[in-house]
């Protein structure tokens, strides 16, 4: 069977075929099993005709009233969850528990851990490996599909299923291994990048480093060549003056000062007697006669 068929060949086992009343069950679950009522029998009677019909809603009423009447009925616990399986979805959230697949999951579970028809636990398992492989979860339903074959080595469907199933998750783990790997080589190429641009940064701080300390180095070294033009231009200027006249700029400046300090001290004093004089003119002025 090929693998691109696998999906459609699952959706068609799917569902295990409703337990008609007539099915035969092992003398040790005979033994075991209680005496079917009257209301049970039409219930699943009825129900069993509705399924063959794929009129599951309905099957699904008629199955409930056969539990109604005896809850411990296993034959109506099998056909119900079939029948809600015919409703629901196998992409249906695990969540919600009101969901048809989620119902039939819960009935099935109880049905193979407890059925006293060994058969019964079998078909139950393989619906539960179904159900396992619809959501692709390949690990459980090879598990379910091998519980299913200890309860039923003849069962050639539940056997075909186990090998797809197999086949899926050894796709599935190769999947994986190989996103694992791509994901791997991903963050090192990452890494890589990332260093490397670390790397250039280094770089390109480093080179700015320098040439700031250069610009640096040059402006200081402007400022250097300017305060010793300014002072040879300085000293210049007064070896110049002191050739001209003998004198120094700070001599002359000295002199120019004491000049001006001389200057100011006539004025105060010129000053001085200027208003002297005006108050006397003005006494002998305001004097009477």
């Amino acid at each position: 069977m090929k693998l691109k068929n696998i999906n459609n060949t699952i959706l068609s086992l799917a569902l295990a075929t409703v337990v008609m009343l007539g099915t035969a069950l092992p003398a040790a679950a005979q033994t075991k099993a209680p005496k079917m009522t009257k209301q049970e029998r039409v219930a699943l009677r009825n129900g069993n005709k509705l399924y063959q019909k794929k009129r599951y809603a309905e099957a699904e009423v008629e199955y409930r009233k056969a539990l109604q009447a005896n809850p411990a009925s296993e034959k109506a616990q099998f056909n119900l969850a079939t029948a809600l399986m015919r409703q629901g979805s196998a992409n249906a959230s695990q969540d919600d528990e009101k969901s048809p697949m989620n119902q039939a999951e819960g009935l099935l579970t109880n049905l193979a851990k407890k059925a006293q028809d060994k058969q019964l636990r079998g078909k139950a398992c393989y619906d539960l490996g179904n159900i396992a492989y619809g959501r692709q979860d390949y690990g459980k339903a090879v598990e379910f599909y091998k519980h299913a074959l200890r309860c039923n080595p003849d069962d050639d469907q539940a056997r075909d299923n186990l090998r797809l199933a197999q086949l899926k998750k050894q796709q599935q783990d190769q999947n994986k291994d190989k996103n694992q790997d791509k994901n791997k080589d991903q963050n090192q190429d990452q890494n890589k990048d990332q260093n490397k641009d670390k790397d250039q940064n280094k770089d390109q701080n480093k080179d700015q480093n320098k040439d700031q300390n250069q610009d640096k180095q040059d402006q200081n070294q402007d400022k250097q060549n300017q305060d010793q033009n300014k002072q040879n231009q300085n000293q210049d200027q007064q070896k110049q003056q002191q050739q001209q006249g003998g004198m120094s700029q700070q001599n002359a400046e000295q002199v120019l000062k004491a000049m001006q300090d001389r200057e100011r001290a006539t004025q105060q004093r010129i000053n001085a007697q200027q208003a002297q004089q005006q108050r006397h003119e003005r006494q002998r002025t305001n004097k009477k006669w």
